[in-house]
């Protein structure tokens, strides 16, 4: 049985590989995103991916940019 809230391993992989491919630049919520829906095709709100790069960015130190205003 699937849980919905347990990441996939692929996503989880992609963000992290999105998150050291880009920490030497900035990088924005929206951009990190629009890549991962790109590289993984994942269906997953905005909400719950945006989570997902936050927590892991926060562990590994990186900056992402906030899109609000």
């Amino acid at each position: 049985m699937h849980h919905p809230h347990v990441e996939s391993p692929s996503i989880a992989q992609q963000v992290d590989k999105l998150l050291t491919e880009r920490s030497a630049g900035l990088l924005s919520m929206k951009e990190a995103i629009a890549l991962l829906r790109q590289r993984t095709g994942t269906d997953r709100s905005d909400a719950d991916l945006a989570g997902l790069i936050a927590k892991k960015a926060a562990y590994l130190g990186i900056t992402v940019l906030s899109d609000r205003h």
